[in-house]
């Protein structure tokens, strides 16, 4: 079965995570511009892509591979986000919710691959 990635509400709202990650580490010291920043981004960025090219795979159990990878990212993410915290360059507000939408991106991802496995 092929999935229209622009449809998908994973999709969409791992989109929405980018721009966050993106707002949220625009104030970061210059000197990590290629080093937490960066890695925050490409890592951010990775969620949808990795879904978006699931999608244009030839069946399920490819785009199932290319959710797990997106989670993997998800992962990356999440522990990013609490170095930054760690380091003092995300609040602790702002870490949590980051996290917070990490998590319930990653549930999207569980649901949207229990149904591809049940398809």
């Amino acid at each position: 079965m092929n999935h229209n990635f622009r449809n998908l509400s994973i999709w969409k709202r791992s989109r929405k995570l980018v721009k966050k990650v993106y707002i949220a580490t625009a104030d970061f010291p210059p000197e990590e511009k290629f080093g937490l920043t960066n890695q925050l981004r490409r890592a951010s960025v990775s969620v949808p892509s990795n879904i978006a090219e699931g999608c244009g795979r030839k069946g399920n159990k490819e785009l199932l591979q290319f959710c797990h990878i997106a989670n993997g990212s998800l992962c990356e993410l999440e522990t990013q986000i609490l170095l930054g915290e760690d380091l003092e360059f995300l609040s602790p507000e702002k870490s949590d919710s980051l996290v917070n939408e990490i998590e319930e991106i990653r549930k999207m991802i569980f649901g949207f691959t229990n149904s591809l496995r049940n398809a």
